[in-house]
This record gives C-alpha cells, sequence and structure tokens, in this order.
C-alpha cells in the first residue's frame, strides 16, 4: 500500500474485486497512473489469512457460529456465509444497511480483494445462444455484443487466471485456454458414461471448470487439493485479485492502493459532459477528499456501482449519472437455485479419490437448446460431485464397541448429488433505489432493493429438481430423492444488472465498451453491467468484459477522445 503523493491520476478504479481487481492491472500494464480505492480495509496476500491452515479444533466454536454473530449479521445468519472461519471477509450488516422491499439476501466483502477471496471459481463463457436470448426471445433489449467479441478477452484472462478445464466441443459451453482438468473420479465417470447412453449425448456430466491452478503460474503455485479456498489461500492456488492481479499491477510501479476509502459520488463536469473525478470519504475519519482523472471504472460491485452512480451528477439526472435511460437500478438479476437430487452408487466400495479436489462436476444446459421446447425460457446447469460418506456418518448410528470402531475407520457408502442453477430473467420490476430514510454509518442514503423471481423461474424449478433426479435414476443410482431448499434472490451471490449495456441510450444505461452513455469516460464493468443472466457462472464475464474495456478506453485516450 501506498501513501498518496497526490490527488491527479490518469484513472481511478472504484473497488478491487475481481473486476477492480483486473482494471488496475491492465491500466497499469498499458502505462496509466491508477488510483485503486476500496471502501474496505487492506488485505496482504498470505500475511492476512490467519485460518488458511487452521484445524477445525483449533476455533473455539469449531468453524461454527454463537448466537452474537447471530445477533449481528441478520442477513448473513441466512446462509453459510455466517461462520467463525472467514466472518471478516463478510461486510458488517450493522454498519452497512440497506431496505429489503422483497427479501434479498446481499453478502458482501468489503476489503482489498473484495469477493475474490471467498468466490467458487466456477468459471465459464457464455455462448451466442446466451448474447442472442434476449433478442431471439423479446426480453429486455439485446446485449450489443456476440460471443465473436469477448471471445479474444476469454483467452486472454482464462490463461492469467489459470482456468484449469477440458476441452468438449459443447456450442452452448464454448471451450476455452484451459489447464490441464481435474479429474472425475470413478463415481461420477460411472455416471456420465450411463448419461451419454440414457440421453443420446444431450445430457453431459463434465468436470467443473475452475480458476484452481492445476500447474503452477508466474508467482503463484499448483493448487494443494486443500478445498480450503474461502480461507485465503498462501499457495496462490486459486485466483485472487491478491495472488493474481494486484501483484501484476503493482509491479509497474503506477499503482497507487487506498483502502478505507467510500467513493461518495463521481464528480461530472456538464459543459463537457466528462467526469472529472470522485470525491472518496474516509471510512475511519470521516474526511473527503476529491481525487481527479480523465477515466473512471467504477468495480465495486452490481449494487454498489449503481448506488454510485444514483449519487452522482443528481443536479443534472435526479436519478443519478447514467439515469437518462431510465433504467439505471432496474433489471436486477442472480441466479435461482438450492435444489436438485440425491442417490447412492453401488459396486464401487473398492475405490477411493485423492484430496480435497477444489471443483466438482458440471452438466451444462440442455433445456431449450437443439430442437427442445419446455414452457419457460432459457435453462439451468448442475455443480455435484461424487463422494465416500465419512467419519460424520457415526454421529446418527450413536454405536460403541470396537467393531463400531473399525467401521468408522473405512469409508462409508459412494454418494452422488446435484445442485441446479438456473437463468433469471432480466425484469424492469426487478430493481433498486435510494432510501432516503435511511442512511448508513456514513451518512449515505441505503440502497432499497425490489426483487423476486417471477413464473418463469418458478415453471423452471420444477425441471431443475426432477430431472436431476431422472439422470440419477438413469444412471442407477438407489435410493434417489429429490430436494428443494428453498431459494430466495441473492442467495446465489451473482447479483447482475442494474446499469445494463445496450445498443440505444434509450433503453441501457452502458454501450457495447461499457461506457456511461451520459459519461464516456466512465466505464462499468462487474456485473451490473450484465444484460442477461444466462446460466453459467458470472464472474469470468465480467473478467473478459473489464480486459476488453480497458483496452479500449486506453486506445481512445490516446486518440484524445475521453
Amino acid at each position: 500500500m501506498q501513501a498518496p503523493q497526490t490527488t491527479e491520476y490518469d484513472a481511478i478504479v472504484v473497488g478491487s474485486g475481481i473486476s477492480g481487481g483486473w482494471a488496475a492491472k491492465e491500466l497499469t500494464e498499458k502505462g496509466l497512473r491508477v488510483l485503486l480505492l476500496e471502501r474496505g480495509r487492506n488485505i496482504e496476500h498470505i500475511k492476512d489469512y490467519p485460518n488458511a491452515t487452521k484445524a477445525p479444533w483449533e476455533y473455539p466454536h469449531r468453524g461454527g457460529r454463537t448466537q452474537q454473530m447471530i445477533a449481528d449479521y441478520p442477513v448473513l445468519k441466512r446462509d453459510y456465509p455466517l461462520n467463525e472461519k472467514n466472518l471478516d471477509f463478510w461486510a458488517s450488516d450493522k454498519d452497512s444497511p440497506y431496505t429489503e422491499v422483497r427479501r434479498f439476501d446481499w453478502y458482501r466483502g468489503y476489503q482489498v480483494g473484495g469477493r475474490s477471496l471467498m468466490w467458487g471459481r466456477q468459471s465459464y463463457r457464455f455462448s451466442d445462444f446466451d448474447f442472442e436470448a434476449n433478442a431471439k426471445d423479446g426480453i429486455a433489449v439485446d446485449w450489443p455484443i456476440r460471443y465473436r467479441d469477448i471471445a479474444p478477452w476469454y483467452d486472454y484472462v482464462e490463461q492469467h487466471a489459470g482456468i484449469s478445464g477440458t476441452a468438449e466441443g459443447l456450442p452452448q459451453l464454448p471451450d476455452g485456454k484451459f489447464l490441464p482438468g481435474w479429474p472425475l473420479n470413478c463415481g461420477e465417470e460411472l455416471v456420465a458414461g450411463k448419461l451419454l447412453k440414457a440421453f443420446g449425448g444431450k445430457r453431459r456430466l463434465i468436470i467443473g471448470r475452475a480458476a484452481n491452478a492445476t500447474r503452477a503460474l508466474p508467482g503463484r503455485n499448483a493448487c494443494q487439493s486443500r478445498d480450503a479456498c474461502w480461507l485465503g489461500c498462501p499457495f496462490g492456488g486459486y485466483f485472487s485479485t491478491q495472488s493474481s492481479t494486484l501483484p501484476f499491477a503493482k509491479a509497474t510501479g503506477r499503482l497507487t492502493l487506498l483502502p478505507f476509502q467510500i467513493v461518495s459520488e463521481v464528480l461530472y463536469d456538464k459543459d463537457v459532459k466528462r467526469a472529472t473525478g470522485v470525491r472518496a470519504i474516509d471510512a475511519n475519519t470521516n474526511a473527503s477528499t476529491e481525487y481527479r482523472a480523465k477515466v473512471i471504472f467504477l468495480c465495486a460491485s452490481t449494487i454498489n456501482s449503481t448506488w454510485l452512480l444514483m449519487r452522482s451528477a443528481t443536479d443534472v439526472w435526479p436519478g443519478g449519472l447514467g439515469s437518462s435511460s431510465g433504467e439505471l437500478g432496474h433489471n436486477l438479476m442472480d441466479h435461482h437455485f438450492r435444489l436438485g437430487a440425491s442417490g447412492k452408487l453401488e459396486g464401487l466400495d473398492d475405490q477411493y479419490y485423492y484430496g480435497r479436489r477444489p471443483t466438482g462436476f458440471y452438466i451444462p444446459r440442455y433445456r431449450n437448446l437443439f430442437g427442445d421446447k419446455r414452457d419457460y425460457l432459457r435453462g439451468f446447469g448442475y455443480q455435484g460431485s461424487a463422494s465416500r460418506d465419512g467419519w460424520g456418518r457415526a454421529v446418527a448410528e450413536l454405536g460403541v464397541g470396537g467393531a463400531f470402531k473399525d467401521a468408522m475407520a473405512q469409508p462409508g457408502g459412494w454418494g452422488i448429488g446435484g445442485t441446479a442453477f438456473g437463468e433469471m430473467l432480466p425484469d424492469h420490476a426487478n430493481m433498486m433505489s435510494l432510501d432516503p430514510a435511511k442512511v448508513d454509518k456514513w451518512g449515505l442514503p441505503v440502497p432499497k432493493i425490489d426483487c423476486d423471481i417471477g413464473e418463469n423461474e418458478r415453471r423452471m424449478r420444477k425441471d431443475m429438481m426432477n430431472d436431476m433426479a431422472e439422470m440419477l435414476e438413469a444412471a442407477g443410482a438407489k435410493d434417489v430423492s429429490a430436494w428443494d431448499a428453498g431459494y430466495s434472490v441473492g442467495m446465489g451471490i451473482h447479483e447482475m444488472g442494474t446499469a445494463r449495456m445496450g445498443r440505444d441510450p434509450k433503453t441501457s444505461v452502458l454501450n457495447a465498451h461499457n461506457q456511461v452513455w451520459d459519461a464516456p469516460n466512465v466505464f462499468v464493468t462487474d456485473g451490473s453491467c450484465m444484460t442477461s443472466s444466462a446460466a453459467v457462472n458470472p464472474s469470468l464475464t465480467y473478467m473478459a468484459l473489464t480486459a476488453r474495456a480497458a483496452d479500449f478506453a486506453v486506445a481512445e485516450l490516446k486518440r484524445r477522445n475521453l
């Protein structure tokens, strides 16, 4: 971390997560002096991962949650993020509240690296089925790009981030520049083979593509198969800002990183129709500072970037910078999930697997493709795994004696299960706005979120649950049971939309290069830019769009167009 020598820079990047780290890397490597502003604390690679190598018994509550934690984190307690192992990586519900018109589970990471420290690392490309879907279905607006526009940038970011996977030749899930993929275990291979036969090759079980390096990369060691990624990786085995993009940005000598800087406003000059910089509040002292730059990249995460735009240039547009289309804050999306099926596998009790692999299997989307037609639009994919029961199965048995102890020293039976992740359609009624009646710790009006799934998603969920059971039964699994644990929007932690890309400034916030139509030197490249959600995990697309936009921004600066 550097002390600021000036308040004048070539570029300012707001937010240091997956998108912000990429923006900082690309802009500094292209010669710009960059200020990277992060609202939370600094996290230094390796040094600030205090729990990365702890054993379960080293935690006071064995990694669980306490009643005090439940009281302090009313939103985080709704799902798995509330635990004592990495609680410090999640934002405070009390310091940073928000208003829920309809329930929305917003799980945030306010520190250098953002949620790149805790993300699930599943990394898939969108295809033209995704980029063309809105136009073909008459939903929302058309993406202003197609797969050919972003494919070279997927190539570029995959090779740096270290995406492991296998080439499959599937048109709905384009192949990439992969490191060697993790192997399927014998249970998954068994099911994969039977699915090919049972469904004529239309349903494929492949290894999940993950941002876990299967061989060493510059400055990073290969993944050690510890499956402790969410605690921070001292080996650099998975992609994060700290392990991957920030070191390259720092190496240029052109990066200034300032934590504890809450950007309260993008400064806008209505005479030249350009942003001139940002105003930031020191999170500890409440002191306000203005920073100037020729280019601004907003990468603060979907809701935060739009929240910032809504607080900016309100003297010109009451709804904020980028609101002239009436779409700023609208079309909020997530991936709906938390349902699927599981079963038992027989005949494999003499086989096992190595380590704790950091990814499972993936079954790519097959619904509403290649002649299939359902009573809903779009589709879903599955993430899951096969494994053997461990000693935890003993808890329910309450056994005693030597024979019981001997049995518990051996692995249990094989089981397999898959969870579906479905596409959520963009809907103007799913939105966020500013709540004038409530402010946060720093006096800023909090976001007000009003969002839910619709009839299309509810119809899709029936197939999402039943199809997995159907596949497991077709593969010969026993005791198959389907399940639905219930879902609320936000639980996927894949919030997208609210500042969508488009072809027309009258119906979108950003153009094809992620520029705000109303201020072309402001770029938004995090999840808020998404025009639709597809069914695959979105972070790889954020990386590619950010690298693409940074390349365009520098070229435009050289042409003096910004």
